[in-house]
């Protein structure tokens, strides 16, 4: 079907299957561009705990290795290690959470909060290299080059202006100590990666604006699928069930308008009833009604205005209701005692025609 049929808007039907199946506008560029800056803050306020950190394991690590009998140790190895990787845990892990909350948030804050389990099922279309292909060659190729050129110019002239500024004041540097030239080098680099991760940022919300606007041209359906989807959901729960309870009336009504057509009613005596009709034309008799309480007072009230003969025969009629549906034959276990019934009933309609 083509794309230009598609003219109407998304049901919310439509769309809640689009977002079960994962398919949600997102930018992962966006993402990437908040990500980047909760880095670089978290960095910025831990940047002087990180460098301190960082230089005295260090200075520890060479303490350790001017005293060769406490490096080649196994103790002494164990020590560096756990001195290494302690260091290593308080000063990235305060970054790495901060980033891993900032991309949950940034996740959230563009497709809500609705895990789905449809994307985690394994398809292998997504490594196809054909369909690679078509997808990178496909309609978004013009907006993805012009998207990734943006991102390159408008990340490289921002770093470039906050960079030129301090190019002049480079001879004012000469003779610093290196930890001073550290923290001002530090400083400079963070500012400038800080100006181009708004500037990414920026592409980011454009990108997820392409996003979302490519995403509602996909959604749109046809006339058709529109009219399709109302007849089938377009009902309220109120409707289907009055719709319900008038189709239960009807096929009661039904039912009970066959009980006068049966050769027999088998009781519970009061808790089940079912009626049986044989009239040759099947293999079996043929369950015709059956109902329970108020049902079965019904069925044994109408057999008996019509002079249909009620047997009070508890197993059997329990049996007969639970594995006899309406207009089956009886199996073929039930066979003997249906047959007794039935020889019973009909013995007590010949003395009746003897007596009259």
């Amino acid at each position: 079907m083509a794309s230009d049929d598609r003219t109407e808007k998304a049901t919310p039907k439509h769309r809640k299957r689009a977002r079960e199946k994962g398919q949600v506008a997102r930018s992962s560029d966006l993402g990437g561009s908040v990500v980047l800056i909760a880095g670089l803050l978290a960095i910025s306020m831990t940047g002087s705990r990180i460098a301190a950190a960082g230089a005295a394991t260090f200075r520890e690590m060479l303490g350790d290795i001017s005293h060769p009998g406490r490096a080649t140790t196994a103790a002494g190895l164990n020590g560096l290690m756990h001195s290494t990787l302690s260091t290593i845990a308080l000063t990235v892990g305060p970054i790495a959470g901060t980033c891993m909350v900032a991309g949950v948030l940034a996740g959230v804050a563009q497709v809500g909060f609705r895990p789905s389990a449809h994307g985690l099922k394994p398809d292998f279309r997504r490594v196809n290299p054909a369909s690679g292909l078509k997808n990178l060659l496909g309609p978004n190729l013009p907006f993805e080059v012009l998207k990734a050129s943006a991102k390159v110019a408008v990340v490289g002239v921002v770093a470039g202006l906050a960079l030129l500024p301090g190019l002049t004041s480079l001879a004012s540097v000469v003779g610093i100590q290196p930890a001073a030239l550290g923290v001002l080098f530090g400083q400079r680099a963070l500012g400038i990666a800080q100006r181009a991760a708004f500037a990414y940022v920026a592409i980011g919300l454009l990108d997820y604006g392409w996003k979302r606007y490519r995403h509602e041209q996909q959604l749109k359906m046809t006339k058709q699928q529109v009219k399709d989807e109302t007849r089938q959901y377009g009902v309220s729960a109120e409707v289907k069930a009055a719709l319900r309870r008038r189709q239960m009336q009807a096929a009661r009504a039904r039912m009970m308008a066959a009980v006068p057509e049966a050769d027999v009613v088998v009781t519970n005596p009061t808790h089940f009833a079912v009626a049986l009709r044989y009239d040759g034309s099947r293999t079996a008799p043929e369950l015709i009604a059956k109902g329970q309480d108020l049902i079965a007072a019904q069925i044994r009230r109408v057999a008996e205005e019509n002079d249909v003969p009620v047997v009070a025969d508890p197993p059997l009629a329990r049996a007969l209701h639970q594995s006899v549906e309406i207009g089956q034959v009886i199996p073929e276990e039930l066979y003997a005692a249906v047959a007794r019934v039935l020889a019973f009933v009909y013995r007590l309609a010949g003395r009746r025609r003897l007596a009259s």
